[in-house]
């Protein structure tokens, strides 16, 4: 992982807004941003692959993490990341392609959410979110 001090900074958050939340699994959820933090191979990408569920999945607002002094390349690209459930699944993939850093992101993302071995039973609503994913991530790779 590159290590900047604002990298630190949304390692810090994205361990505090996600600490008490556990995958399908009952693993700690704050290892899945981590896992996508690896793969990335620049700070800002990095730090949205760290912060990529925080709006999404916690309090936190887009507002939250302006005060909190991270950049707007990082909270466009974090806007893009955030799926509306009032957007269609696929056209919410499609807009997220047109940005390099949010298209590697979501890959990364994908990828590991697809890995069925993280499972304990891979179960006939796996196997149906595996399909939309397989399509989502032909998607952003053409």
């Amino acid at each position: 992982m590159i290590y900047t001090n604002l990298t630190k900074k949304a390692l810090k958050l994205c361990f505090e807004a996600h600490k008490e939340q556990t995958d399908k699994t009952g693993l700690p959820y704050v290892f899945h941003p981590f896992h996508l933090a690896e793969q990335m191979d620049d700070e800002i990408s990095t730090v949205c692959a760290l912060l990529h569920d925080v709006v999404e999945d916690t309090p936190y607002t887009f507002g939250d993490l302006r005060e909190m002094g991270f950049p707007e390349e990082v909270l466009d690209v974090l806007r893009l990341l955030t799926h509306d459930d009032a957007t269609p699944y696929m056209d919410y993939v499609q807009k997220l392609s047109s940005n390099p850093t949010a298209k590697k992101v979501k890959l990364a993302d994908l990828r590991h959410n697809s890995d069925v071995s993280r499972l304990d039973t891979v179960d006939e609503w796996a196997l149906k979110r595996n399909e939309k994913y397989k399509k989502a991530i032909e998607l952003l790779s053409k």
